[in-house]
């Protein structure tokens, strides 16, 4: 997405708030039923295509498309994003390739990729040149290692690339890092920025003392803080996922979910959002069935255009598919 497209792509709609009958009410719940989806962030683990050196993938076991659109079925997936997934960096171009294959396949739903390339490569520009021009390679996605990291020149420059060639930046990183990830985006102001994960807000921070087993990675009040102040820059989007696998051993529910996940949506606005499901990740904690019907379950009040915005619309605009 070039910049004028993304400066001009969060303009604002309106609908007419709908109220009345209970009927009207349980018409408008079964159209919203219908809401097409695109998963911006699915992970296909092939370790028969990558088994060479990836002793550790992220979740064990293999999970394939055919998997995956088992796992979807009734959602309304109509399209998806694929997700690096940390396959030994020696086998990263092969998975770049990867992704290309099954985006060019029309018998399934993936339609763009993001990629694993390191931003401190000396070649950067010269190894991203080869997906410059591919309609389906949208970004790439790095792990910084240490806070200090992120604002190392050869990264800054490197990311400046990114957005030359119209291409992003996804990250997920500690919450203390926000301040330090702000720097970089101010220091790269035509390159597009994913918050990941919900900036990997920890919901307990917003549970009740009383409901707590244990003590939240971090406090409520510096990361809405943080958050907003990174959501105040206006080539920075957000990815409403990941929430449900940070609270392991507690009961997972659209009521105890829904305030960490208001707050993103209401920092970052109706036009700044977008669903993914982080599967197969997700099954450490729900199907994604589940996870799609607690998440349209704490978003059922708003309105219809706001959650389609978020299903569907923001993945179109940003994603450019």
């Amino acid at each position: 997405m070039n910049r004028k497209k993304f400066l001009t792509s969060a303009s604002i709609f309106t609908i007419a708030s709908l109220t009345g009958s209970h009927l009207l009410n349980a018409e408008i719940l079964e159209s919203k039923k219908l809401l097409p989806i695109i998963d911006t962030h699915q992970h296909l683990w092939d370790v028969k295509r990558f088994k060479e050196d990836w002793s550790k993938p992220p979740i064990p076991g293999n999970y394939s498309m055919e998997e995956y659109l088992a796992a979807t079925i009734g959602l309304n997936v109509v399209k998806t994003v694929y997700m690096e997934v940390a396959v030994p960096p020696n086998q990263r171009h092969k998975e770049a390739l990867y992704a290309i294959e099954l985006c060019k396949d029309k018998l399934n739903p993936m339609a763009a990729a993001v990629i694993a390339v390191d931003p401190n490569r000396d070649d950067f520009a010269e190894y991203m040149s080869e997906f410059e021009d591919s309609p389906y390679i949208k970004g790439i996605r790095y792990f910084f290692k240490s806070q200090e990291e992120i604002l190392k020149e050869q990264i800054i420059n490197n990311i400046r690339v990114l957005g030359q060639m119209g291409k992003h930046f996804e990250f997920s990183i500690p919450v203390k890092w926000l301040p330090s990830m702000t720097e970089l985006v101010n220091l790269c102001p035509d390159t597009l920025f994913f918050v990941q994960h919900c900036g990997n807000v920890d919901p307990k921070a917003f549970f009740k003392p009383n409901e707590l087993l244990d003590k939240p990675d971090h406090e409520a009040e510096q990361w809405i803080i943080d958050m907003k102040v990174i959501a105040s820059k206006v080539n920075v989007v957000c990815k409403i996922s990941g929430v449900i696998t940070h609270a392991p051993g507690y009961s997972l529910t659209a009521e105890n979910l829904a305030p960490s996940i208001n707050q993103c949506i209401d920092i970052f606005g109706p036009d700044r959002v977008m669903f993914a499901s982080d599967w197969p990740v997700c099954l450490k904690s729900m199907e994604m069935e589940n996870w799609v019907n607690i998440l349209k379950r704490i978003v059922w009040k708003r309105s219809y255009v706001d959650q389609k915005k978020l299903f569907y619309d923001n993945a179109v605009n940003y994603y450019n598919i």
